[in-house]
């Protein structure tokens, strides 16, 4: 049963996830049995042509339907419909332990306005992908940003910091995490959610490396739109495994 109202709503935008969303949910409903607060799953569908509704409808999480295609905008959907106090917005292809979701309550518990954590991609990943990553992560905890897959905060500090920022399409988070930041201690926990490696698998180093330069060349005026972010907004691929 949902509670009337939940101390913390987990947000999990998602836009034809089938194939992976129902993992993600069961091992969130495995860490919500871990914690004492009354806790609530929201799905954000955003335009799905698949089964993404059905899957979260059936694992017993509310179903909101929006038609954004734009990933700002289906996280604020999600977080306008919220019952709880805390957020925590959670990637439809990333799984989370008990342990980070506890030590991201604790976090909040102590005052903290919000958060990420360390992340790390599943399965096997082309070489270029590793050293990308290598490189990436520390540089984002050394800078305190939140990874996108993992994000979590009081509602208070959401509001006040305008929410997801939805004059771009991609690095949100990295918005969001700045907001935040100005409305109180914003904390980068060691735990580690683990998210999908299939885009890096999927997509060519060219193809890859050339959206990130295409993002950190242009900055916002290339965020702006869809155009130049298809590893984000393009057709699904195959996940070659």
């Amino acid at each position: 049963m949902i509670p009337e109202v939940a101390s913390v709503s987990f947000i999990i935008p998602a836009h034809n996830e089938e194939a992976v969303l129902g993992a993600t949910l069961r091992a969130i409903h495995a860490a919500i049995a871990t914690v004492s607060e009354s806790c609530e799953v929201i799905v954000v569908d955003d335009a799905s042509t698949d089964r993404t509704a059905a899957v979260a409808a059936e694992s017993g999480a509310r179903v909101i339907h929006v038609e954004h295609r734009q990933i700002a905008a289906t996280r604020n959907s999600g977080a306008r419909e919220a019952r709880g106090r805390w957020l925590v917005f959670v990637d439809a292809d990333t799984l989370v332990s008990p342990q980070l979701v506890q030590a991201a309550l604790a976090a909040l518990r102590a005052g903290a306005a919000g958060g990420g954590s360390d992340v790390r991609f599943e399965g096997r990943l082309p070489r270029y992908a590793r050293v990308l990553i290598a490189v990436a992560v520390p540089i984002y905890r050394a800078l305190r940003l939140a990874a996108g897959c993992f994000v979590f905060c009081t509602r208070e500090a959401f509001e006040a910091a305008g929410g997801f920022d939805e004059a771009v399409f991609a690095a949100e988070e990295t918005f969001l995490s700045r907001a935040l930041a100005r409305q109180g201690r914003f904390v980068m926990l060691r735990e580690v959610a683990i998210t999908s490696g299939r885009k890096l698998r999927s997509h060519s180093a060219r193809e890859v490396l050339g959206g990130l330069a295409h993002v950190a060349w242009g900055w916002r005026r290339a965020m702006g739109k869809r155009q130049g972010l298809e590893i984000w907004y393009g057709d699904r691929r195959r996940d070659p495994g």
